[in-house]
C-alpha cells in the first residue's frame, strides 16, 4: 500500500512561512505528480500547487508568487515553502499522488494524506 505523510503545518501570524513537506512510502515503482489541495471547513478541497515528477511546478492563481514547489530528485518527496502567508492560506492541507504505480502492478492509482493543518492568524 502506498501511504503519503504531510508534516510542517502551524500557526503562524500573517506574512510568515511555512514549509510544507509530503513523503511518500510503500513499493512504488513511479508517480506523475504530487499536489498539494486546501480544504476549508464546509468546503471542498481546492487544488494550491503541484510538481510532475520531471519538475514542472504548477500555482494557483491565489498563491503564485508566494508558495514554491520543490522536489527531492529521485524521491517521490515534495515541499512546499509558503511565504508572505495570508489568514485565507488558513485550512488543513492534503497531500495527493496522482498516477502512482506500485512495484510490480501495472495500474496507476491516487492516493491522499492525512493533511495538515495551517492557521494563520492576521
Amino acid at each position: 500500500q502506498v501511504r503519503l505523510e504531510e508534516s510542517g503545518g502551524g500557526s503562524v501570524q500573517a506574512g510568515g512561512s511555512l514549509r510544507l513537506s509530503c513523503v511518500a512510502s510503500g513499493r512504488i515503482l513511479t508517480w506523475h505528480t504530487l499536489a498539494w489541495y486546501r480544504q476549508v471547513q464546509g468546503n471542498e478541497r481546492e487544488l494550491v500547487a503541484s510538481i510532475t515528477n520531471g519538475g514542472l511546478p504548477s500555482y494557483a492563481e491565489s498563491v503564485k508568487g508566494r508558495f514554491t514547489m520543490s522536489r527531492e530528485h529521485g524521491k517521490p518527496v515534495v515541499h512546499m515553502q509558503m511565504s508572505s502567508l495570508k489568514p485565507e492560506d488558513t485550512g488543513v492541507y492534503f497531500c495527493r499522488g496522482e498516477k502512482i504505480v506500485m512495484l510490480g502492478r501495472s495500474s496507476q492509482h491516487n492516493y491522499w494524506g492525512q493533511g495538515t493543518l495551517v492557521t494563520v492568524s492576521s
